[in-house]
């Protein structure tokens, strides 16, 4: 479990770093340039990183946690936005940033050991259609969709990625190396989670296409952490510590909001001397 907090931590910087790369890299570059400016590319890497690390905690930490956890990845962008870029931090902000920190070691605190839990018999079939009514709602809203609608799609999309991620059956102890690998390749859920994030990173970039990046991130941030928190303890046998179950729900909804206000504040908009926005990457 200390691995798996640790590997969950690593995720949450790991975004925040990346997000401060690629909006260094938008201040010196534009267009698909800035695609390939190597600050960005820098920024991808980390997003990777973190992804991977956050596949690790997911096998062990409830997702209520590690979505929580993930989402702090905003107080890091917010701070590392003010040392390296200029960004502006209110007195809110810091506030904020405070009440995020103290909020996550409380969910961090809040989450028991998993059991290993076999998902319900349909669920595969669950993540299938939800794939492709997040395929469907992309098609539907990429033309003209409103911001904030389409940051719920790539917030459903994160989430089904998450969900497929905890829900991967992995073979038991003792199993030979070649059997597990051939287990795993013939999950399907294995295979839903890099088309989940596909969809996800579409709609979110196309979300920031239409709208503010920081309405727009509070958004699909609300719906990672809440849908994967209840479906997992609903279905997935994601557990509380005894007596922990008000505390930790208090702390994820006090996270949220935290992150809300970050998102929302001026240190997540453009600096005038940078041009720079931050924003978030895989997930």
């Amino acid at each position: 479990m200390t691995l798996a907090l640790l590997a969950a931590l690593a995720g949450t910087v790991g975004y925040g770093a990346g997000s401060v790369l690629q909006a260094a890299a938008t201040s010196r570059a534009s267009g698909p340039a800035a695609l390939r400016h190597p600050l960005y590319l820098a920024g991808l890497g980390c997003d990777l990183v973190a992804w991977l690390a956050s596949l690790v905690a997911l096998r062990h930490l409830p997702l209520f946690a590690v979505q929580a956890l993930l989402a702090g990845s905003l107080a890091v962008t917010a701070v590392l936005g003010r040392v390296f870029l200029d960004a502006r931090l209110r007195r809110r902000d810091i506030a904020a940033i405070a009440v995020v920190t103290l909020a996550l070691v409380a969910v961090a605190a809040s989450a028991g050991e998993q059991a290993p839990h076999r998902p319900p018999a349909p669920f595969t079939a669950a993540m299938l259609g939800a794939l492709a009514l997040c395929a469907l709602a992309l098609l539907a809203l990429y033309p003209r969709g409103r911001s904030a609608a389409l940051a719920v799609v790539a917030g459903a999309a994160f989430s089904g990625a998450a969900l497929s991620a905890r829900a991967v059956r992995a073979p038991g102890p003792g199993t030979p190396g070649t059997r597990v690998v051939v287990g795993l390749l013939a999950d399907p859920l294995l295979w839903v989670i890099p088309v989940f994030g596909l969809v996800g990173l579409l709609a979110y970039a196309r979300s920031l296409e239409r709208g503010a990046v920081g309405p727009a991130t509070a958004v699909m941030w609300t719906v990672e952490v809440v849908v994967p928190a209840v479906v997992g303890v609903a279905l997935l046998g994601d557990a509380v510590r005894p007596g922990w179950a008000g505390v930790a729900a208090a702390a994820v909804l006090l996270a949220v909001a935290g992150c809300a206000v970050l998102a929302l504040g001026p240190a997540d908009a453009p600096h005038p001397s940078t041009g720079a926005a931050t924003g978030r990457g895989l997930s």
